[in-house]
C-alpha cells in the first residue's frame, strides 16, 4: 500500500495538475463505464462536526474521499477542513493508496470552477466577484486567474478584517482586490464565484447582468443555497453531476423546474467532450454548480501518485 502524507501531497499539487486531472474527471462523469455513488453526509459525536464520504468508480479507478469540517479547529489554530482520499486495489480488493489531501482538496475544488469557467465564461471576461473571503474562495480566484485575464477581484464580505486578509493573500499572487457591496459586485462582474455556507440567496436575481458566468461552489448539503431561484429561468444551467446536484447541490432548489422541463440541466463533462454546446452567446447567463464528486478526487490522487517517487 502507498501512503502520501499531507506534508508531501500539499507540495506536489499545483493548479496546472489539478486543472488537467479535474477536466478528465468531469468528462469521465458523463461517460459510459463511470459511476458516482450517492454521497454520505454525516457528523461526529458532536453534531456540529460534519464529515462526508464520496465514492465512485471508472473502468480504471475506484475509491473514495472522506471530507471533514470541524469548526472548533479555528480556536485550536488548525484547519477546519480536511480530507483523506483512498484508492482501492481493483484486482485483489483492499487499499492501494491513502493520500492525506486537505490542501489537495482546495486545489481540486478550485480546478472544477476553473474548468467550467473556461468553458462557460466569455473570453473577454476581466472582472471577478468573489462572495466569501475564506480559504476556498482564494484558491478559486487564483485558479480562475490562470484561465482569464482578471484585472480586478471584487470581494463581498461583511467582515472588513477578513476581507482585508483576503485581499493581501491575493495581492501576493499579483491580483488586485477591492471590497464591494453585493449589488455593486453583481453590476460590475463578468464572472461571479460563490464560496460560502449560505442557506439563502446572496443577491437578487435582477442584479445579474446579461453575459455573466456564475460558479456556485458552496452548496454541498441539503438546505444550502447561494442563488435566487428567480435566476434559473433566464440562465443556462450546468453542473458536475446532475443526480447529485439536484439533491445536495445548488440545483436542489431547481429540481421541480428541471423535472417539469422548464429548465435544462447539463453536465459540464458533456460540454468538455463536445457532446453539447456550452455558452450559447455573449448575452447568455451561465451557472455552474459544483457539488463535488468522487471522480475528481480519484483522478487527482492518481496524478499525485505518478508525481510522487516510490520509496525503496
Amino acid at each position: 500500500m502507498r501512503y502520501i502524507p499531507e506534508a508531501q501531497s500539499s507540495v506536489i499539487v499545483t493548479h496546472e495538475m489539478a486543472f488537467e486531472a479535474i477536466g478528465d474527471a468531469l468528462k469521465a462523469a458523463s461517460a459510459r463505464g463511470s459511476v458516482v455513488f450517492p454521497a454520505l453526509i454525516a457528523h461526529g459525536s458532536d453534531p456540529g462536526n460534519r464529515f462526508s464520504v464520496k465514492s465512485g468508480a471508472t473502468e480504471a479507478l475506484a475509491g473514495l474521499k472522506m471530507g471533514f469540517i470541524w469548526p472548533g479547529n479555528t480556536a485550536k489554530g488548525l484547519p477546519t477542513h480536511n480530507s483523506v482520499t483512498v484508492l482501492f486495489n481493483q484486482e485483489t480488493g483492499g487499499v492501494h493508496a491513502v493520500i492525506e489531501s486537505g490542501v489537495v482538496n482546495a486545489y481540486r475544488t478550485a480546478a472544477a470552477d476553473a474548468v467550467a469557467t473556461n468553458q462557460l465564461a466569455r473570453k473577454n471576461a476581466k472582472t471577478l466577484a468573489a462572495f466569501g473571503a475564506g480559504n476556498q474562495a482564494g484558491y478559486d480566484c487564483m485558479a480562475i486567474a490562470r484561465i482569464r485575464n482578471i484585472e480586478k477581484v471584487l470581494v463581498v464580505n461583511a467582515d472588513a478584517a477578513r476581507a482585508d486578509r483576503f485581499a493581501q493573500r491575493l495581492a501576493a499572487h499579483g491580483l488586485k482586490v477591492e471590497r464591494a457591496s453585493a449589488q455593486d459586485a453583481c453590476a460590475r462582474a463578468d464572472i461571479i464565484v460563490t464560496a460560502t455556507p449560505a442557506k439563502s440567496p446572496l443577491f437578487d436575481a435582477e442584479w445579474i447582468r446579461p453575459g455573466t458566468h456564475i460558479s456556485c461552489m458552496g452548496a454541498d448539503g441539503v438546505g444550502k443555497q447561494e442563488l435566487p431561484t428567480a435566476l434559473y429561468g433566464r440562465s443556462q444551467l450546468f453542473c458536475d453531476l446532475a443526480a447529485q446536484s439536484v439533491v445536495i447541490g445548488e440545483f436542489q432548489h431547481a429540481a421541480t423546474l428541471i423535472q417539469a422541463g422548464t429548465v435544462t440541466l447539463t453536465q459540464i463533462g458533456a460540454v468538455l467532450s463536445g457532446q453539447v454546446v456550452g455558452r450559447q452567446n455573449d448575452q447568455a447567463i451561465t451557472i455552474f454548480d459544483s457539488s463535488g464528486i468522487a471522480l475528481q478526487d480519484l483522478y487527482i490522487a492518481e496524478r499525485l501518485l505518478s508525481a510522487c517517487p516510490v520509496s525503496d
